[in-house]
């Protein structure tokens, strides 16, 4: 089983409201609509050699992640994006892992929220790989399912949503494994608790449709990559079932990277030749080199 990385800032600046503070003065309300109802979306983002990989899209996200939720980001596009490269150069990192927030903060304590302060924070550390597994991790089959988008703001990669994550998670180290494969409300294969899945056959790419799951920005990524690469990606409904069809398998995700599957719920994969050419196009792409 891999190594759990926690994610944690203990020294440096953070970023909260447009001001650097310690980390350990980063305080807010105990009494925060965010805290108690969930009304917080964040983003986690990577820079390497000094720069934020894809950092507009990620901006981008949380903002529409905040208009899902129904209040906006208290500051623009731009002065976001500055604030985000303001807290790299501050840290003197150059690579990181960046976890932008917002959130409803102090006002009044109940389901509604409309007299609510918004919050923005950044925060910044140096990370390490999220699973050390050098022949790929084993994933089990979450009993939790993805919600549908008349449940929920699936679009948002709001906090709220991540608590059957949270739960899959758990459950699947509990069991011995690294993961667990998430399913949604039909029982197609949707997403693990934070990456997205990707399936070999034939020297082809398969992915589940992301209609009811969050736009992976590295999701996107491998999609680029393959285009590049002249392998064809089909974007499909996938069943559990299906998965012995499939010869590799891999994740991906900002803070996960691309980390080849040797397993899911019993049925063993070689992590091979395509997945590899994936990892090292992704390796040379996040530098911003050519592959």
């Amino acid at each position: 089983m891999s190594k759990v990385i926690p994610f944690t800032q203990t020294t440096g600046n953070i970023w909260i409201n447009g001001e650097m503070i310690p980390v350990e003065d980063a305080k807010i309300p105990l009494l925060s609509h965010g805290l108690h109802y969930g009304s917080t979306v964040f983003e986690g983002e990577r820079a390497y050699g000094g720069v934020i990989f894809k950092s507009g899209q990620h901006t981008s996200r949380l903002m529409n992640s905040c208009q899902l939720l129904g209040f906006e980001l208290p500051f623009d596009f731009d002065s976001f994006e500055q604030s985000k490269m303001d807290v790299l150069q501050d840290s003197g990192l150059k690579d990181a892992y960046i976890r932008a927030i917002a959130w409803r903060g102090s006002g009044a304590l109940g389901v509604g929220s409309s007299n609510n302060k918004i919050n923005a924070a950044i925060a910044i550390w140096q990370m390490s790989p999220y699973f050390n597994s050098a022949d790929g991790i084993r994933l089990t089959i979450s009993i939790w399912r993805r919600p549908p988008a008349q449940c929920a703001p699936v679009k948002a990669k709001a906090a709220g949503l991540y608590a059957i994550c949270t739960l899959s998670k758990d459950a699947s180290l509990s069991a011995g494994y690294d993961d667990a494969l998430m399913l949604d409300i039909k029982g197609r294969i949707a997403e693990c608790t934070g990456a997205h899945i990707f399936f070999v056959q034939d020297n082809q790419l398969f992915t589940p449709k992301a209609d009811w799951m969050i736009d992976g920005i590295t999701r996107a990524s491998v999609m680029e990559i393959a285009d590049k690469l002249q392998v064809p990606v089909a974007e499909t409904s996938i069943l559990p079932e299906q998965i012995p069809d499939f010869s590799e398998a891999f994740i991906c995700g900002s803070a996960v990277e691309i980390v080849p599957v040797r397993e899911i719920a019993g049925t063993e994969f070689t992590p091979g030749e395509l997945t590899q050419k994936i990892i090292n196009a992704y390796d040379k792409m996040k530098y911003g080199l050519p592959f």
